[in-house]
């Protein structure tokens, strides 16, 4: 049997799962079947033996030039030097993450090219020269031989070599490996599944994958491949969390809604980038599983939007959202104010309805003079146990807000129907975040029905933080981690944004106007302060229940340091710009004064 078509046997053997054997009969050449051998031993160590094949493939090439081109050696030289500068400047590119990494490749082209150049000039067996390549040879090898990531390479060649094995002890018989690359948190393959086998197939044989492979609990992915066939997957095993600690925000990455959030990092490194822009978000996820910090890096991005206002609830009494409040138009922090807020958006979403029938247009194209209502409400829930009658208002922002950029951002623990008031408004949202839950079920109500069964396993996430996200953009289950804001990072952020905040629109105003115009008969109630002290404030002067006489009234009795903005704000149940307006007013007529950044009070406190 000839040697190549031996070569040709065992492959086809090691892809049905058989053994290779050699079997040397009377008819066979003994030196044959030792250069087989010698051939096999070669290829399966040429990791090893790498820098020996460099050393004389280096010699070879400077022994041919010598003969036939000796003068080219300056060249050689201007060329290892333009390599070994691309290398160090350009090598992140060619998968050299680490500086060590690319360092290192520059210094083997330099001195691979030096020697080249010297032993075209000189011959390759002119002095020193064979002893500079075996001491230099040496030296530069042991980084190689030390590398992990070349080790790891190694590793992973040696154990998928023994795939077949490995496919029929957990019953995927017929699956074959096609590539393999290892990265720097562990490595990927793509595999070929045999006829009747598809991706669901292999997902639900993710734990018996981990025990075959030999990995940790959880560090197994299943994907499709880029493309989408049913009978290939790709398969991740990580051989170091990259989300095991919390990573910093590096600042927001949008200055328009029009633009995708960065709201953190996948396990490739790449980032879980998400459109907002008329869109309905849903975050869901057990306590502590980290959907205040998600909340945060929004805020963040959605306060350096110079095309969005932001309105918010917070029924916890503005414990999570009144760090931003400097950058919130409107906060809400009980049930009436939450009311009205909602109720007042369903009138914004109204006027702009009719202002776009009115000029032939169908869609709010976000601006910073036309900007979009984002609205995020924390702890969904409790809106809809203490004020049910704002999900009807909820409600209709979710089926027609969409168009004319009114958009609604619900956080809650579990999703359910009631808390959903009867998922009307869950299934208009098209961007969903999953964060850790404690049962298996709460996947397919936060993320949508059949999710689970699709490989959407939200309930091993290990960690605060690690979310799933489902979008338009998003469709296969992919892990990331949020970005983590500190304390100080929240209000250095929300005191740098606060300037360039936009007004609400014209039409939004004249609408609110408009409604507050109404007869006290058609229309609800004003939304009463309950902040502390509200009684007493009340009851000075005439119509102090009006907007304009509770300003005044804590204007007036407002202490030295002033009254902050957000205190203005919720015992008025106005906006922010409705209130800077009223401010400017009385300033000009010098009734009242900023005595610092955001804290205000009357000069003339007596004046009624």
């Amino acid at each position: 049997m000839r040697p190549r078509q031996m070569r040709r046997n065992a492959r086809r053997m090691r892809r049905y799962g058989m053994q290779p054997m050699v079997v040397i009969n009377s008819g066979d050449s003994l030196p044959d079947v030792f250069a087989v051998l010698f051939g096999r031993w070669l290829w399966r160590y040429r990791s090893e033996l790498a820098p020996f094949t460099l050393a004389m493939v280096t010699v070879l090439v400077s022994l041919v030039l010598h003969l036939t081109h000796p003068q080219w050696w300056p060249w050689l030289l201007a060329s290892a030097t333009v390599v070994a500068s691309s290398l160090v400047g350009l090598g992140q590119r060619m998968g050299l993450v680490r500086r060590s990494e690319r360092v290192y490749a520059a210094t083997v082209a330099m001195a691979v090219g030096a020697w080249l150049a010297a032993g075209t000039a000189l011959g390759p067996s002119f002095r020193p020269l064979p002893q500079l390549l075996l001491y230099g040879g040496v030296v530069l090898a042991v980084p190689w031989w030390a590398h992990r990531r070349r080790r790891a390479r190694v590793r992973v060649e040696r154990k998928l070599a023994a795939w077949p094995e490995i496919s029929a002890a957990i019953g995927l018989n017929g699956s074959r490996v096609m590539s393999a690359v290892v990265d720097v948190w562990g490595w990927r393959a793509r595999f070929g599944l045999a006829r009747g086998q598809t991706i669901q197939d292999v997902t639900a044989k993710i734990p018996a994958l981990e025990s075959a492979l030999g990995t940790f609990r959880g560090a197994v992915r299943v994907h499709p491949t880029p493309d989408d066939k049913a009978n290939r997957f790709e398969l991740r095993v990580l051989d170091i969390d990259p989300h095991a600690d919390a990573i910093p925000w590096p600042g927001p990455s949008v200055s328009s809604i029009t633009e995708p959030i960065d709201l953190g990092p996948f396990e490739d490194a790449t980032p879980a980038q998400v459109h907002l822009k008329r869109r309905h978000g849903l975050i869901g996820g057990a306590t502590g599983s980290g959907k205040s910090g998600v909340i945060n890096v929004l805020m963040g991005n959605l306060s350096a939007c110079t095309d969005a206002v932001i309105w918010a609830i917070d029924l916890k009494r503005g414990m999570e959202l009144q760090p931003w409040s400097a950058c919130i138009d409107r906060l809400a922090t009980n049930p009436e104010q939450a009311s009205a807020l909602l109720r007042d958006a369903v009138t914004i979403l109204e006027g702009r309805a009719e202002w776009l029938a009115a000029h032939g247009q169908r869609v709010w194209e976000p601006t910073s003079d036309m900007p979009a209502l984002v609205i995020l409400i924390d702890e969904y829930a409790e809106l809809a146990d203490e004020a049910p009658d704002a999900i009807s208002d909820a409600d209709s922002i979710g089926r027609r807000g969409r168009a004319v950029a009114v958009q609604l951002i619900a956080a809650t623990q579990r999703p359910t129907q009631k808390a959903m008031g009867r998922g009307a408004l869950r299934s208009q949202m098209d961007v969903r975040l999953s964060f850790r839950v404690r049962e298996r079920r709460d996947v397919d109500l936060i993320l949508g029905q059949g999710m689970l069964s699709a490989g959407w396993h939200a309930h091993t996430l290990n960690a605060p933080g690690k979310f799933l996200i489902s979008a338009p953009e998003h469709d296969t289950p992919r892990r990331a981690r949020a970005y983590l804001l500190t304390d100080e990072a929240v209000s250095a952020t929300a005191s740098q944004h606060t300037v360039w905040r936009p007004p609400l629109d014209e039409v939004s105003r004249r609408a609110l106007q408009a409604e507050r115009d109404q007869p006290r008969s058609q229309r609800a109630e004003p939304p009463v302060d309950a902040s502390p002290g509200a009684g007493e404030r009340q009851g000075q002067g005439g119509d102090d229940k009006a907007p304009e006489g509770v300003l005044w009234s804590m204007l007036a009795g407002a202490p030295d340091e002033g009254v902050p903005i957000a205190h203005l704000m919720t015992a008025t149940g106005m906006g922010r710009s409705w209130v800077y307006y009223r401010l400017q007013e009385l300033a000009a007529e010098r009734r009242a004064c900023q005595v610092s950044r955001g804290r205000w009070r009357a000069t003339q406190p007596t004046e009624p």
